[in-house]
């Protein structure tokens, strides 16, 4: 097997190969890009997250079955003075239901009709300190966030026309003005998909730039920091078309988010891959006069563990297929085949341009071989410095148990801090608070009863009994209002409710009320003799799918983290063959990850005020800290057990560590660097997510990889290759 590749690493690089694996990569670029979609045009920002079977969208089948009377998308226009609204806001505002009325807007189906109660009616409406009033808008069900924007263009051009100055473009702050603000599930998906949206270029560019200069600060070299960006371009032209395809033809879904977190991946670990064949090329080329077995060399000793890194990094992120939360789901394909294209160029078409360019690639740092520097008149070679990576090679083969002890003690002290993180599922609360659905919310919940937001519509099947629900409802504390009771249209034995919350309806306190009214309705069905009243019971709304959202990304995670240890696991064993070393390998990592969320949390909470961060962060930033930063336990410990064979471990650990210090530690910045591109969106679940990783990457390349790993392979000797029979060099040799 071993011939094969190594066959196949002198043909990529050969004086004809090369060319040929250039033009192969551009080829296929081209005729994809002419073929094939682009993933840009196959987005689904409109998929579900929730899966059919999930009690909530049980709920909602019921709702669509029986009680269909409610059904239209609502858009909350919440109306502010804080002066109090003054009978003239409240005219303009009759004037405009009237308008909508006899002219509706695009996809609208009902509004409340002001224009036909008197003003003293309307008032009964106000809020009780006479600043705000609310007005429903509902529109066609279905429809996709675009057609909701144009419908509320249009909204803001009527008012615009009705009132002196347009209420929707104003700044809360002025307390002369009136105020409108749409909030709702139209206005938060509205101003959801924009957030995303605003997010694509913006992320390209900064993700290019900042790549770009760590490029330019580590290697001071022009020409070399634009070969990883251009191998990541080229396979990015691969990789679209093909997402896009599959998108077309059904067999997968993605959304913006899918895409801006797969960019900053492609370009993160894309150019880590890169920087561990440049690396090993650079030394060579001081070793060899011909640049093409220059690189075949460096891909002999690296593409093996680039390779490693790349396919733990691909069957992680397939494992996310078993996710059921739809939002994770979506992500194993994308970014599975975004490091698996990635990784493949990384041994095909980016050697193949080192090796044309050449020494060329390093200008104006040129590394020579002796002969050519002798040749140039250079009699004096220079001197060779000891780098960082020697003196902390030498002091963790020297004291190593200080070492482990030290670091493990720092790393689980930010740990006990991820014991202390607050979620929430609130999607409100990841937007910026000037956002025009977050501000029209935060005026209904100052102003009004909070549940008035987002009621939960309660189901239950009375089997024609006399079922007096409403009455056990009542006595619930955290229940603001219940509604009468409404007759299903064809089931009369189904009955439903509408309640509001005193809470938030998306928080935290309001999820965990749901349980305790399941509980009330149950026993209520109970004494009223019928059987199995768990199956007679459906919650449905915004708070019902937040709960099943937690319930099911919990699942999720206590499902895909262990499949992802063992996957992890498995590959390890086979390419190192030492159950000894995958164990500590994988506990290191996962270390580091613990670490990485307590640490994020002291950040986030601590200095920015950041109450609670999005649920869903655990198990996004555990499969890349956990997969990456394996990554970088793979490359450095292939170079201490290739060494171990030629010398005592000590001394193998001490140069594996100094050998593969410098490149490891450039990628882990630019690793960094990339996700923390994330934290200039606006979408807080972004910059939750991204500073994390971020964090955990830079534990990872600065503690985990040049300390505590090579500590405990140090402290361990000849057992770390256990089972292995294989004879490695004694340190009295």
């Amino acid at each position: 097997m071993k011939h094969y590749i190594y066959r196949y690493f002198a043909a990529v690089t050969s004086k004809t190969g090369k060319w040929i694996t250039l033009i192969t990569w551009l080829l296929l670029v081209g005729i994809l890009s002419m073929l094939l979609p682009q993933a840009s045009s196959q987005k689904n920002d409109l998929a579900g997250n929730i899966p059919t079977t999930a009690l909530s969208q049980q709920a909602e089948e019921k709702m669509k079955e029986e009680f269909s009377n409610e059904q239209g998308t609502p858009a909350l226009i919440a109306w502010f003075r804080s002066t109090g609204l003054s009978d003239q806001d409240l005219e303009q505002i009759q004037k405009l239901t009237t308008q909508l009325t006899e002219d509706p807007l695009i996809h609208q189906e009902t509004i409340i009709p002001y224009h036909q109660l008197p003003l003293e009616a309307i008032k009964q409406q106000i809020s009780e300190d006479g600043t705000t009033i609310v007005l429903p808008i509902l529109f066609e069900n279905n429809l996709a966030t675009s057609e909701l924007k144009v419908s509320m263009k249009e909204l803001e051009a009527v008012v615009n026309d009705i009132f002196e100055d347009n209420p929707f473009n104003t700044t809360l702050k002025d307390d002369t003005k009136l105020h409108a603000r749409t909030t709702g599930p139209v206005g938060i998906s509205i101003d959801a998909t924009e957030l995303f949206s605003q997010g694509d270029l913006s992320l390209l560019i900064g993700t290019v730039i900042i790549v770009l200069i760590c490029l330019l600060v580590i290697y001071r070299s022009p020409v070399l920091a634009l070969i990883p960006l251009i191998g990541v371009g080229i396979a990015y032209g691969v990789i679209s078309p093909l997402l896009g395809f599959f998108g077309e033809l059904g067999w997968i879904e993605f959304d913006s988010q899918s895409i801006a977190i797969m960019t900053v991946l492609l370009f993160g670990a894309g150019t880590d891959y890169c920087l561990f064949i440049i690396s090993r090329y650079r030394t060579l080329l001081t070793k060899e006069s011909i640049k093409e077995i220059a690189m075949q060399k460096a891909l002999e000793r690296s593409g093996g563990a680039v390779a490693m890194s790349g396919l733990t990094v691909v069957f992680s992120l397939l494992v996310l297929l078993l996710a059921q939360y739809g939002a994770v789901h979506r992500f194993a394909i994308p970014f599975s085949l975004s490091i698996l294209i990635m990784m493949i160029a990384s041994l095909s078409l980016v050697p193949a341009i080192l090796s044309i360019i050449g020494r060329l690639s390093f200008y104006p740092f040129v590394p020579k071989t002796e002969e050519l520097l002798l040749k140039k008149g250079v009699n004096k070679l220079p001197k060779q410095r000891k780098s960082l990576g020697n003196a902390i090679g030498s002091m963790v083969t020297k004291h190593p148990w200080k070492v482990t002890i030290l670091t493990t003690i720092l790393l689980g002290f930010f740990a006990l801090f991820s014991l202390k993180t607050e979620y929430t599922y609130d999607l409100l609360s990841s937007f910026p608070d000037d956002m025009p659905s977050r501000e029209g919310f935060t005026l209904i919940e100052d102003h009004f009863n909070a549940g008035e937001l987002a009621p939960v519509s309660v189901i239950i099947n009375t089997e024609g009994n006399d079922v007096k629900a409403e009455e056990s409802l009542k006595k619930l504390d955290f229940i603001a209002t219940v509604s009468e009771a409404e007759i299903g249209k064809n089931n009369p034995e189904l009955v439903k409710y509408s309640l509001e919350l005193q809470n938030n309806p998306y928080s935290n306190e309001a999820m965990d009320k749901l349980p305790t009214i399941r509980e009330t309705l149950e026993q209520k069905l109970e004494d009223s003799g019928i059987k199995n009243p768990k199956d007679n019971i459906w919650l449905s709304g915004i708070t019902a799918e937040q709960f099943d959202t937690r319930e099911l990304t919990n699942e999720d995670a206590q499902l895909i983290i262990p499949v992802i240890l063992v996957m992890i696991a498995i590959l390890l064993l086979i390419y190192l063959r030492s159950i000894t070393a995958t164990v500590y390998l994988i506990a290191s990592v996962l270390l580091s990850y613990f670490s990485a969320l307590g640490l994020g949390w002291i950040i986030l909470h601590y200095g920015f005020g950041v109450e609670a961060i999005q649920g869903l962060i655990p198990l996004y930033s555990f499969v890349f800290i956990v997969a990456l930063g394996e990554d970088y336990n793979i490359f450095m410990i292939s170079s201490i057990w290739k060494k171990s064979k030629e010398r005592p471990l000590l001394q193998a650990v001490k140069e594996g560590v100094a050998e593969s210090g410098g490149v490891i530690t450039s990628a882990g910045v630019i690793l960094a660097a990339t996700f923390m591109v994330l934290t200039t969106l606006p979408m807080q679940v972004l910059v939750h997510f991204g500073t994390i990783t971020a964090i955990g990457i830079v534990l990872d390349t600065f503690i985990v990889r040049p300390f505590l790993v090579p500590g405990i392979t140090s402290l361990l000797g000849n057992a770390v290759f256990w089972p292995s029979k294989k004879i490695h060099v004694k340190e009295n040799e």
